[in-house]
């Protein structure tokens, strides 16, 4: 099952390199946000898990109409591509500051904004995120730690790509986000807590959404106590579509859970937390560029 976690901290403005276009024929501008967010880590003996980013960078292909995308069918790091020679393309630095950032504080809408800069009008359809360190921090008396290290995210970087791809509009703003999926990076080497468990192996995984036009999903997880409401917290709120599991989050302390970047369409909701009785909701519609609010209300298991 995937994982999802939200986290963030707002930075400020971070450095913009032209591409190789001529300075004599300069495309109009417009501006670019990313922010970053996270899937949640199901394992409570993890206090940390921290990653340092560098670098951001994006394929620009001009302003051409007739621009014709490779193909991608999902957004995401793409193994089968993560070989292809770029050397040719012509790549626009977003951000060139080293940041660190523990994703397990990104949870539930929080996120982190990684790049806030103008840049050519245009297509950009590959982004490549350098990655340098990374780390766990268990949640043990000795905050036992597990440096880890992806060698070719330092040297190639994770390539991320974005399909259908993102056209960014002189004058106007662009907003992606970038879904750093925790579970699916941070894989333990053997059963956590035996004595069979040897540290992690780290390769990120990466999922791009365009918020211009993904929508939102949130909502309080509650129950009614004898004398009033209570909000609850540690939740499972799993979102499916067409029987597949797209992503899962768990409320926040005060009952409330996001999920953000989720394509248009219809999903399935179902809500689970020791103690209650199940539920499921069917055909939930979330609308572009919009907030769709999904409140639960749970009842104790006889």
């Amino acid at each position: 099952m995937r994982t999802n976690f939200i986290y963030a901290f707002v930075l400020g403005l971070l450095v913009l390199a032209s591409c190789s276009k001529s300075e004599t024929n300069s495309p109009e501008m417009g501006s670019l946000s990313i922010q970053l967010t996270d899937a949640p880590f199901p394992h409570d003996m993890v206090a940390e898990a921290n990653v340092t980013i560098f670098k951001i960078e994006a394929r620009y292909h001009g302003d051409d109409e007739d621009y014709e995308g490779e193909g991608e069918e999902h957004s995401g790091m793409d193994e089968e591509n993560s070989m292809e020679d770029d050397s040719e393309s012509s790549f626009v630095v977003l951000m060139e500051e080293e940041i660190t950032v523990n994703l397990l504080d990104l949870t539930n809408g929080v996120t982190e904004t990684l790049v806030d800069v103008d840049i050519p009008a245009g297509v950009y359809d590959l982004f490549r995120v350098y990655v340098r360190d990374a780390n766990i921090v268990l949640d043990d008396e000795n905050n036992t730690t597990y440096d880890l290290k992806f060698p070719s995210g330092e040297s190639s970087g994770v390539k991320i790509f974005i399909d259908p791809p993102l056209v960014v509009t002189g004058g106007l703003s662009a907003d992606l986000l970038f879904d750093f999926d925790v579970c699916r990076s941070f894989v333990p080497r053997g059963k956590m807590g035996t004595a069979n468990f040897n540290g992690f192996n780290f390769k990120p995984v990466i999922k791009v959404s365009n918020l211009t036009t993904a929508g939102t999903l949130q909502g309080v997880i509650s129950a009614v106590g004898e004398t009033e409401i209570m909000l609850l917290e540690g939740a499972q709120i799993t979102v499916s579509q067409e029987g597949e599991v797209v992503t899962t989050t768990f409320s926040g302390e005060n009952g409330g859970y996001v999920v953000m970047g989720l394509d248009a369409g219809f999903y399935d909701l179902s809500v689970e937390l020791e103690g209650y009785d199940p539920q499921t909701l069917e055909g939930v519609v979330i609308d572009t560029g919009n907030y769709t609010t999904v409140d639960f209300e749970l009842l104790l298991s006889e």
